[in-house]
């Protein structure tokens, strides 16, 4: 089952639409793909001070879609809510997880969105056209989750003057430490949050305030125990001014997905 699934059944059930009728089923999944992120469409996570302006966003409209018999829609909101339904809300949502936009696989149809465009009819109100469809996919996308180890995190903030290189230090301290007490790792990160833990090269404005965050990812619990403990040390072992000390284990729960032939996937519908 895919998210426009969800929104596509209904249409099915409601205008009567066959398995194959794939231009109506196209149409139907666009509408599904419009609405599966509620309130992204409609101006919630659209919105971007100074750039694209959204008004009331604490009371967020959820969008709503006016779909007629041939899947042709109205993407719009409830009158009086917060929020905007706009051309380019909608643009961003139509390329949303999208990789080839004539072939947007489900496991209903093969939704082309290559022509899709959009109208402004009002306000909040935008007209939804052009998708269409082909037949579906002869094979089905499986999700598997697996156990893949732990993940140990530590954090420690520092603040005021000299506060990126206090952390810069604690950073170093860390590392070196889990290299002396043999911490068996797999994968490892130690970045500044609010300075390299996104964009990765540092910017030329130094922040006055900044968090420390190593994490790691360990085949032993107790090895992913040990990175949180050493970043929780640097309390009155490492820079002065660290505060704010947290630290979690989880276990890993990883996905991996194949492909499987469609017939080999036999639906079960429990009441």
């Amino acid at each position: 089952m895919a998210d426009p699934s969800l929104f596509l059944a209904p249409q099915m059930f409601e205008f009567g639409w066959a398995f194959d009728d794939w231009p109506r089923l196209g149409r139907g999944t666009l509408v599904g793909h419009l609405l599966e992120c509620a309130g992204q469409v409609s101006g919630g996570y659209f919105a971007d001070p100074g750039f694209k302006d959204v008004e009331d966003l604490a009371r967020l409209g959820f969008p709503l879609a006016e779909i007629d018999a041939d899947g042709n829609a109205v993407i719009t909101k409830v009158a009086g809510s917060g929020g905007r339904v706009s051309r380019a809300s909608c643009v961003e949502q139509l390329i949303y997880e999208v990789h080839d936009p004539a072939a947007y696989l489900t496991p209903d149809v093969t939704a082309d969105f290559s022509q899709v465009g959009f109208v402004e009819e009002g306000v909040d109100r935008v007209r939804a056209q052009g998708a269409s469809g082909r037949a579906r996919p002869d094979q089905l996308k499986v999700s598997v989750g697996y156990l893949d180890g732990w993940i140990g995190e530590g954090q420690m903030s520092y603040g005021g003057p000299g506060a990126v290189a206090r952390a810069d230090l604690a950073r170093e301290v860390v590392l070196k430490r889990l290299a002396l007490i043999g911490v068996n790792m797999q994968d490892l990160r130690a970045e500044l949050i609010g300075m390299d833990s996104l964009h990765g090269p540092r910017s030329s404005v130094e922040p006055w305030e900044v968090r420390l965050r190593v994490a790691a990812r360990c085949d032993e619990r107790s090895d992913a125990v040990r990175v949180g403990n050493e970043v929780e040390t640097l309390y009155t072992n490492g820079p002065a001014g660290g505060g704010g000390a947290s630290k979690s284990v989880r276990q890993v729960v990883a996905v991996g997905s194949l492909l499987l032939p469609r017939e080999a996937v036999k639906p079960r519908i429990e009441e």
